[in-house]
């Protein structure tokens, strides 16, 4: 009796459709604004801003992968950003007698220190306490917001060094190849090498996919389980003061008003990336995509004028699309 195998080629490509979903669907949301936008999305200069605009909070979104993925959640990182923005302006404007380099070193220092210290906090409450991730992030996000107005008496802090400009808008080899490359995208990348190399090929990334699949299986398994949370909203702390940084340098000034609803929006990019919100499945890869789709709604809804109000309403039914096509997907693809 002869036995036929039943052709894989149906199931890989299905598989394929599966896993490059996200890119095809950014790629056909840009061809439809470039074409609503008369070509003016597409301009270089355009596609060069929304670069920018999203460089700040996909570096966020990389840190709140790797929380989700171990199925926690950080609300705390727009708060956190505009206080260690603060703490990283106060610092330099007191240092500003320095050389610059050694003004924005220290800002940067203590704005990651300030952010980390927030994030390691938050991690021992989780772990320590079993409390969960909502609550705790939620307390530390109304803190460090309290904080950020407390330690400026609500006013920006102003008086930081010319050279910090740079940084927030300055060109990666202006001189060379011109306005192509800015700073914060240039971070934005290597960020992206380093988180993805940090999840997909290292201990720590399948400790952490560990942790997010089976929590229990992993502590039997030997896996640090407290450790390995701990570090995560320790990274992503650390984060939000590079971010407050680069903010500062956008701005030139310390302000305890930003960041506010940023958590929203690097939730938003990590599970429009794919990301599983109950943790033990995501990438960076998918992440940087969730935060291009984002950014490019935005910027699309922006040169068509739509009213701010309708963009908070078209923004929402993205992501509920976008998670309803994933669940979807999957579905099928485990057919």
């Amino acid at each position: 009796m002869t036995v036929y195998e039943i052709p894989s080629t149906p199931k890989t490509l299905l598989h394929r459709i599966v896993q490059f979903r996200m890119p095809v669907v950014l790629a056909l949301l840009i061809v439809m604004v470039t074409v609503l936008t008369d070509g003016s999305f597409a301009k270089p200069a355009n596609l060069v801003n929304v670069a920018r605009q999203i460089s700040f909070e996909a570096l966020i979104a990389f840190g709140m992968t790797l929380v989700i993925v171990t199925g926690g959640i950080d609300l705390s990182v727009g708060s956190l950003v505009a206080l260690t923005g603060v703490a990283a302006a106060l610092v330099m404007r007191a240092t500003l007698d320095t050389p610059p380099a050694v003004c924005i070193s220290a800002g940067l220092m203590a704005g990651c220190g300030v952010g980390a210290l927030f994030g390691t906090t938050s991690g021992i409450i989780v772990t320590r306490f079993s409390i969960p991730p909502f609550i705790v992030t939620l307390a530390a996000m109304l803190i460090a917001r309290g904080f950020a107005f407390i330690v400026c008496n609500g006013q920006p802090v102003y008086e930081l060094p010319k050279d910090l400009i740079y940084l927030g808008r300055g060109f990666v080899l202006e001189s060379a190849i011109g306005r192509v490359l800015p700073v914060p995208v240039l971070l934005l990348l290597l960020g992206f090498a380093g988180f993805h190399i940090l999840l997909s090929r290292t201990v720590m990334g399948r400790r952490v996919i560990a942790v997010g699949s089976n929590e229990e299986a992993a502590r039997l398994a030997g896996i640090p389980v407290r450790r390995t949370k701990l570090l995560v909203y320790m990274i992503t702390g650390g984060l939000c003061g590079i971010v407050g940084l680069l903010q500062d340098a956008k701005l030139m000034a310390g302000d305890p008003k930003v960041g506010e609803m940023w958590e929203l929006n690097v939730i938003a990019a990590v599970v429009v990336g794919g990301t599983s919100l109950f943790g033990g499945r995501g990438t960076i890869a998918g992440t940087l995509i969730g935060a291009l789709i984002i950014g490019v709604l935005n910027n699309s809804l922006n040169l068509l004028h739509v009213e701010h109000f309708w963009q908070k309403v078209v923004l929402g039914l993205v992501i509920l699309l976008a998670a309803l096509l994933d669940a979807a997907l999957r579905r099928l693809g485990r057919r």
